[in-house]
C-alpha cells in the first residue's frame, strides 16, 4: 500500500521548497524598510532673486512667455537670480509593529525584529534538518557488527532459531539446548527434569554470502515444554515447543493463542528524541508477553519499508541493512524474549504495491527475505516455494503469497478469469488445504494474507483481493464448503492497510451454503508506523459486511485465543485488538455445528 501517501517523492520537494524559501527570505528581508509613512507634507515658498545687471530692467513679472520672447530676439538672459523655489518636504514615520502571528505562520521575516526573523528562519532550517535526519540519519546504523538471535518457526517437537554472527573469529559455534523448568503436571510423583545441556550442532561456516546468518533446527523436543538455548558467542533465549495437533498446553490456561500484526518502520512517525531503530510497537507488545504466553506472532508483512520514506538503494545490501536495523533496534529483544515471529511476505519488501513477479527488483529484495525469515519459517507447501502450511494445537494454518505469483493488476478488469492473485499451483494448494480433514481437536482453519480480502477498502483497492475478485470468488466458495460440512471455521488474517477492520463474508441467501459457514476477516496494522488520516473503508453492498472498522493508532496488532470447552461441541475463537498498548475492541465467534442437514437445520443451532 502506499500508491495514495507518495512518501518517496516528498524529499526532493521538500528540499526544492527549502532553497527556494531560503532565497526568497533573505531577498524579502534586504527589501524590506522597518518603518511605515503615516504623513508626507509638501511646503513650497517663491521668493524673488536679486539684481545682478543693474542696466538691465527688470520685468514686472518674469513669466515664462517674456522669457521665451527675450530669448526669440536673440537677446542674452539676464544676469540675474530669478524667483527661488523652497521646497520643504515633512514626512512622519512609525516603526511597524512586528506582526509575530504573521512571520510565524507565512516564516515572512520580520521587517522591525531581527529576533523573530531569526527564530522563524532558524524554525523552518530545524524542520528540514528534521526531514534529512529522519531520511538519512538511519544510514549512521548500518548494523553491520549486529550479533543476535531469534527464534522462528517452534512445532510441538522442533525449534528453528536463525544466529547472525559477522565476526567470523568466534567460529566454530556450538549451539546447546536444555530443559528450562519443570512441565506442569498434576502428578505427585513427577519424574525429575534432565536439565543438562545437549548439542544442537555446531557452525565452521559464516560469510556475506548470507549476510552472516545461519538457521539452526533443534530436534527431539518434548511438546508444551520451555527449552533454553545458548550459543558460544555468549548468546541464548528462551522458547515454549507448542502443543500436539488437537491439543493444549497445560501452559496456556487453557487457550491457545497467537499475536498478529503487521508493518513496521523504525522511529516513524519521526520523533527526534527517540533512538533512531526505536520501534514504539515492539514496545507496546513486549509489556504484554507475559499476560498472553503467546505460541508465536504471525507478522503479516511490511517488516521492512525499502523504500520509505525514500529508497536509498536497489541492491541486496540495502534490503540487508533494513533488516538489521530492525533487528537491531532497542525494542527488538524484549520482544522477540520468548515470541517465536514467523513472516509472511508484503510490497514494501520489495517495492510498492508489487506486481512484478520475479524480475527486477524481486532477486535482490528476496535476498535477504530468504535469508532472515523464510529459513526459519515453517515448512513451505511445496519445496522452493513461499508459501507456508502448518497445524498447531487447535488450528491449521496456510500462509499465501500474495506477491510472487499475481497479474498485474491493471492486466484485465477485477472480475477477469484471467487474474491471478496466487498463481495456479498456490490456488490448488490453498482449496485442497480447506478441503482437507482435520486431526481431532482441530477446529480452526486461519488463512494469512498479506492484504486485505475485503473489498471494503475504496483506496486503491486495485492491489488487494478487490482488484482479483474471481479469484477471491473461488476461495469464499471453498471456505463455505468448509462451514457446509460443519464443527470447523475459518477464518482471514490480513494486513496492510494501517488501518484496522473486521469484515464478514455471508454465503448469499438462499444458497447451499448456511449462514453459520460465515467467513471472518480481521485486518490489523500497522505494529509501528502512521495510520490514515482520511477514511478508507466502507461497506457498500451485503457481500463484504462491516463489524467494526478502527482506522487510528500508530501502533495496533491482535492477540487471537481459541478455546474448546469441554462441555461444548464448538470451538471459540476471541480476537482482542490493541491500538497503542491499550485493548481497544474484541469479538467473539464460534465455529459452525457439526450435525447433518442442510443450511436451514444448521442455522437453528448456531450461534
Amino acid at each position: 500500500m502506499g500508491r495514495q501517501i507518495p512518501g518517496h517523492h516528498l524529499p526532493p520537494l521538500i528540499y526544492t521548497s527549502a532553497a527556494i524559501y531560503f532565497v526568497s527570505f533573505f531577498l524579502s528581508s534586504k527589501e524590506q524598510s522597518p518603518y511605515e509613512v503615516i504623513a508626507d507634507e509638501v511646503d513650497i515658498t517663491i521668493r524673488e532673486g536679486d539684481k545682478r545687471n543693474t542696466n538691465s530692467k527688470s520685468p514686472t513679472l518674469p513669466s515664462a512667455a517674456a522669457h521665451s520672447q527675450s530669448i526669440a530676439n536673440g537677446n542674452e538672459l539676464p544676469e540675474e537670480n530669478g524667483p527661488e523655489l523652497e521646497i520643504e518636504e515633512t514626512v512622519l514615520l512609525k516603526k511597524k509593529e512586528p506582526r509575530i502571528l504573521r512571520t510565524l505562520v507565512t516564516g515572512l521575516p520580520s521587517p522591525t525584529s531581527m529576533l523573530w526573523s531569526l527564530m522563524v528562519l532558524g524554525l523552518n532550517l530545524l524542520l528540514v534538518f528534521f526531514a534529512v535526519d529522519m531520511i538519512y540519519g538511519r544510514l549512521k546504523y548500518p548494523s553491520d557488527d549486529l550479533s543476535f538471535t531469534r527464534t522462528g518457526y517452534v512445532s510441538d517437537n522442533t525449534a528453528k532459531i536463525l544466529i547472525r554472527e559477522p565476526n567470523t573469529t568466534q567460529l566454530p559455534l556450538y549451539i546447546s539446548y536444555r530443559r528450562a523448568d519443570q512441565f506442569p503436571t498434576s502428578d505427585p510423583h513427577p519424574y525429575p527434569v534432565d536439565d543438562s545441556w545437549k548439542s544442537a550442532g555446531q557452525i565452521f561456516w559464516l560469510s556475506n554470502e548470507t549476510d552472516y546468518t545461519y538457521p539452526v533446527t533443534i530436534s527431539r523436543l518434548r511438546p508444551s515444554t520451555r527449552y533454553q538455548y545458548a550459543v558460544s558467542n555468549n548468546q541464548s533465549g528462551y522458547f515454549t515447543t507448542n502443543p500436539s495437533a488437537g491439543r493444549f498446553s497445560a501452559r496456556g490456561d487453557g487457550k491457545f493463542t497467537f499475536l498478529t500484526s503487521s508493518c513496521i518502520k523504525p522511529n516513524f512517525p519521526y520523533n527526534l528524541l527517540s533512538h533512531p531503530l526505536s520501534i514504539p510497537g515492539l514496545h507496546h507488545i513486549a509489556k504484554r508477553i507475559p499476560e498472553f504466553k503467546a505460541s508465536f506472532m504471525l507478522f503479516l508483512g511490511d517488516f521492512i519499508y525499502v523504500d520509505v520514506p525514500r529508497r536509498l538503494g536497489t541492491d541486496a545490501e540495502t534490503y540487508r541493512r533494513e533488516y538489521r536495523q530492525v533487528y537491531a533496534s532497542p525494542d527488538w529483544p524484549p520482544a522477540s524474549a520468548e515470541l517465536p515471529w514467523i513472516h509472511v511476505l508484503d510490497d514494501h519488501e520489495i517495492a510498492n504495491d508489487w506486481d512484478k513477479n520475479t524480475t527486477g527488483l524481486y532477486q535482490a529484495a528476496v535476498d535477504p527475505w530468504h535469508h532472515y525469515h523464510t529459513s526459519v519459517n515453517p515448512p513451505a507447501a511445496r519445496p522452493e516455494e513461499s508459501y507456508f502450511q502448518f497445524t498447531q494445537g487447535p488450528a491449521s494454518f496456510f500462509l499465501m503469497d500474495t506477491r510472487r505469483y499475481r497479474s498485474p493488476e491493471f492486466a484485465a478488469v477485477a472480475n477477469s478469469s484471467e487474474k491471478t492473485m496466487l498463481g495456479q499451483e498456490q490456488l490448488a494448494d490453498v482449496l485442497a488445504f480447506l478441503r482437507r480433514a482435520e486431526p481431532r481437536g482441530v477446529k480452526w482453519k486461519i488463512l494469512a494474507s498479506s492484504i486485505p480480502f475485503t473489498k471494503n477498502w475504496r483506496f486503491n483497492n486495485a492491489d488487494t483481493w478487490a482488484g482479483y475478485l474471481h479469484e477471491r470468488q473461488i476461495l469464499l466458495e471453498g471456505m463455505w464448503d468448509v462451514g457446509l460440512r460443519g464443527g470447523v471455521g475459518v477464518v482471514l488474517l490480513s494486513g496492510d492497510r494501517h488501518e484496522f477492520a473486521a469484515t464478514a463474508f455471508p454465503p448469499p441467501t438462499g444458497s447451499k451454503w448456511p449462514l453459520s459457514a460465515t467467513v471472518h476477516e480481521f485486518s490489523t496494522s500497522p505494529l509501528s508506523m502512521f495510520y490514515l488520516p482520511i477514511r478508507t473503508y466502507w461497506q457498500e453492498d451485503e457481500e463484504d459486511v462491516c463489524i467494526k472498522y478502527l482506522p487510528d493508532g500508530n501502533s495496533k496488532f491482535g492477540a487471537v485465543e481459541i478455546t474448546n470447552p469441554e462441555a461444548s461441541d464448538q470451538s471459540v475463537l476471541k480476537f482482542r485488538l490493541f491500538i497503542d498498548g491499550k485493548e481497544s475492541w474484541s469479538y467473539v465467534i464460534t465455529t459452525p455445528p457439526s450435525i447433518a442437514g442442510g443450511g436451514r437445520g444448521k442455522d437453528a443451532v448456531w450461534g
